[in-house]
């Protein structure tokens, strides 16, 4: 196949990029790196399966040639970077939406949404699943990205109702594994960070909120399944593991060979309390479930984060 991957120079971007290579597809990857690394497809470098365009997908695309798939996975998930970036943020999931969307109709190409948990806001239904609404504050400050995503799902859905175009949307929770930005603030890159350089380990609150990891090759597989499947509604990918931000952060530290100091900073605003995927449907729909536990894939995130930082 022939496959246009938006923000593939990001960090799930690129590991995709490397499956779908791997896989014998040809990739289009496609990402305008004001959050995106290059480093993070050096090893395409050469590889005649892989092209790179630098473009913002707000901007008009000239492409050449047939496509099979559009991927729009250009929007970044830190949220302390789309805190500071929220017009951005929520332009590359509007108009960035739009824009990928015709392109894919325009190529008679299938369309794959890369979009996240953070459509359920601080869930009031636990485990989350995706017949649940959400409970989204509309004007808070992670309003940018929440409610963007919940608009990219709705644009998604009504080219689908409206022009039958082919579509998938994928609802990521917390991912994790080589290649993340180091700096880019959320809970395993921020711990081991520190742990790395011997710091204390800060959470934001009491450190009881939960999250479930999701290693990021479980992850590929799960995309891979869905895009060989027929199901135009969002599927939840994530690891049901739930582990507390406390328990993670003891768990990076005793990985990293150092003792457990923890921190305390003021809890985030609209920060989610509980965090767990409802999995039934990828298991009946795809035959999927996450194979790489939290240990070991903090264990595989630390030898990487370190090799990096030794560079």
């Amino acid at each position: 196949m022939r496959i246009l991957l938006a923000g593939a120079a990001g960090f799930i971007g690129s590991h995709l990029s490397t499956r779908f290579v791997a896989d014998g597809h040809e990739v289009v990857g496609v990402d305008d790196l004001s959050t995106g690394r290059r480093q993070n497809l050096a090893h395409l470098a050469g590889e005649p399966r892989f092209t790179f365009l630098e473009h913002d997908v707000c901007a008009p695309l000239a492409l050449a040639g047939e496509l099979d798939w559009v991927l729009h996975f250009a929007c970044n998930a830190s949220p302390p970077k789309y805190l500071a970036r929220p017009l951005e943020t929520l332009r590359v999931c509007s108009e960035g939406s739009s824009r990928l969307l015709e392109l894919a109709a325009a190529r008679g190409a299938k369309f794959l949404l890369a979009s996240t948990s953070e459509v359920y806001g601080d869930p009031l239904v636990h485990p989350q699943d995706e017949a649940y609404f959400g409970n989204v504050n509309p004007i808070g400050p992670r309003s940018v990205y929440d409610e963007g995503k919940r608009f990219a799902e709705a644009l998604t859905t009504a080219h689908h109702r409206a022009r039958g175009t082919p579509v998938r949307i994928v609802r990521i929770f917390n991912t994790y594994g080589p290649r993340m930005d180091p700096d880019d603030g959320r809970v395993v890159t921020a711990f081991v960070s520190q742990a790395l350089r011997g710091e204390p380990l800060t959470m934001h609150g009491d450190g009881l909120q939960t999250r479930s990891l999701q290693y990021v090759d479980d992850l590929v597989e799960g995309i891979v399944r869905l895009m060989a499947c027929d199901h135009a509604g969002p599927v939840n990918l994530g690891n049901p593991e739930e582990l507390t931000v406390h328990d993670i952060a003891k768990l990076v530290a005793e990985l990293v060979g150092v003792e457990a100091r923890l921190a305390h900073l003021p809890a985030m605003v609209d920060d989610p309390r509980s965090r767990r995927p409802d999995i039934r449907l990828a298991r009946a729909l795809l035959g999927w479930a996450p194979q790489i536990g939290a240990r070991e894939g903090l264990r595989r995130t630390i030898a990487a984060m370190r090799a990096d930082a030794a560079l």
